[in-house]
């Protein structure tokens, strides 16, 4: 649903503005996408919610408990030497 919501967005915006402002924002989602915290630490991508405009929405995760929100953390050593391939 999010996606084919995104393509009718992008055109009507391509038809409103031209061509620069999709790939404007396209940009700013790949950009977004590459900020990333420690891999022991839950990202929460506010940034990425913000430009898709989902901040402003109550879901699932904001009112119940969150799973990669947990009480038990991982050995932040361990979970980075395995995120770059050393074990």
């Amino acid at each position: 649903f999010q996606l084919n919501q995104e393509k009718v967005s992008f055109s009507s915006l391509r038809n409103i503005q031209g061509l620069h402002a999709p790939l404007k924002l396209q940009m700013e989602f790949q950009a977004v996408k590459q900020i990333q915290r420690l891999p022991f630490l839950q990202s929460s991508n506010i940034a990425l919610d913000t430009l898709r405009g989902n901040d402003e929405s109550i879901s699932f995760e904001d009112f119940l408990n969150d799973p990669s929100q947990s009480e038990m953390m991982g050995e932040p050593h361990v979970m980075m030497e395995y995120k770059l391939g050393l074990l």
